[in-house]
C-alpha cells in the first residue's frame, strides 16, 4: 500500500467549515480513481494544523490521480483557504 501523510498549512480565519466541506467533496471525486483506498482528515486536539492520510493500492495509482485534471481543479478550489502550501510525505506500508 502507498500512503501519503499531508501536513496542511494554517487555514485562513473563518474558513474551517469550508475546508472540511472541500475535503469531503474531493474525497468523493478521488474515490472514483482506480487504486484509491481511502483519504482521512485529521484535526489536531492541541493547537496546530490539519493533516490527512491518503491511501492507495500503489504509487502508480496515486500518481495517476495526482496528475489528473480533477486533482488540479481540487487544488485550485482549496488553495485560497490556506496560508501556505501543504507538505506531503510519502510512505510504503511495511507492517499492517
Amino acid at each position: 500500500m502507498f500512503v501519503v501523510v499531508i501536513s496542511f498549512p494554517p487555514i485562513k480565519a473563518g474558513k474551517d467549515a469550508e475546508f472540511q466541506e472541500w475535503f469531503a467533496t474531493s474525497n468523493k471525486e478521488f474515490a472514483q480513481f482506480s487504486g484509491f483506498i481511502r483519504r482521512r482528515l485529521l484535526k489536531p486536539v492541541e493547537p496546530g494544523n490539519y493533516a490527512a492520510i491518503v491511501e492507495f493500492e500503489d504509487r502508480k495509482s496515486f500518481e495517476a490521480m495526482h496528475s489528473s485534471p480533477a486533482h488540479k481543479k481540487a487544488g485550485e478550489r482549496v488553495s485560497p483557504l490556506f496560508d501556505g502550501r501543504p507538505t506531503p510525505r510519502f510512505y510504503e506500508l511495511v507492517i499492517g
